[in-house]
């Protein structure tokens, strides 16, 4: 009888990394941002729900002034990024760079140019008072004149069941979102992933998240005391983005729309 060769297990944040983001492209997209609305370049980049920190460490590659902080909760995560990410940087790089495992909402830390929280992670927060909450906190730990990024979904497409696959040499992405309760706007989706030659993996991460609107964030900023806030609107057809992100007042409806949040203290 033959024995079974046992498979290798995935590295599921090096797939996540590839079909998910772009952090070497997504840090300058952000330094951009602030340029057009401030006229001069960020140093200081705070990433919240930071996990791996891969946007932590392209931010110090921008040059000798960028530093990095980043906090999250999750130690496998962050373990990772020390012993993948941080190793590429120069030494100088590396100093740049302070990881914390401490929650977002805990008070302190450096104070940033530009706080980010990407792919959607603050929808965690499904109570509005926590949402509030956590703005007040992230308003506290800018600098003065700082921004707050955030990124965001939607559309008619978002509010119920979906799937979309991308294809990758040797991988294929799959997001699925398996619903959206229309009362508490809570939706649970995840992400499966199918390696060449191996079967599906299915909820490699999963997500339990409130889906929450541009007016419900931006009324929930001013509260926070932010003083404006901006919408940079992905371009391409109402069938696919084009990853080009400008600032809007009007837009067209579309089924399924990802735009950022730029909130100025």
């Amino acid at each position: 009888m033959s024995k079974k060769t046992k498979k290798t297990p995935i590295d599921k944040y090096a797939l996540y990394s590839h079909s998910v983001q772009e952090p070497d492209v997504e840090v300058r997209f952000l330094r951009e941002l602030y340029r057009d609305l401030k006229g001069r370049a960020p140093r200081i980049l705070r990433e919240d729900f930071c996990g791996t920190f891969a946007m932590c460490c392209a931010w110090a590659k921008l040059g000798p002034g960028c530093r990095a902080y980043g906090r999250d909760l999750s130690h496998e995560p962050i373990r990772y990024g020390r012993t993948r990410y941080l190793p590429k940087l120069s030494a100088a790089q590396r100093a740049r760079v302070r990881i914390e495992e401490k929650n977002v909402l805990t008070p302190g830390g450096p104070r940033a140019d530009v706080v980010i929280a990407l792919n959607f992670s603050y929808f965690i927060f499904k109570a509005r008072a926590d949402l509030k909450k956590y703005f007040v906190n992230c308003r506290r730990n800018l600098r003065p004149g700082g921004v707050l990024a955030l990124d965001c979904f939607g559309g008619a497409d978002s509010m119920k069941p979906n799937k979309e696959s991308t294809v990758y040499r040797r991988f294929v992405y799959h997001w699925e979102q398996y619903g959206h309760d229309p009362i508490s706007g809570e939706a649970r989706c995840s992400i499966h992933f199918k390696p060449k030659g191996r079967k599906k993996i299915k909820d490699v991460f999963t997500y339990d998240w409130r889906l929450w609107t541009l007016p419900e964030l931006r009324d929930l900023l001013a509260e926070a005391g932010f003083r404006k806030t901006h919408i940079y609107w992905e371009g391409g057809s109402k069938l696919k983005g084009n990853g080009i992100f400008t600032r809007s007042d009007k837009v067209e409806i579309e089924p399924v729309w990802i735009a950022y949040i730029a909130a100025e203290k």
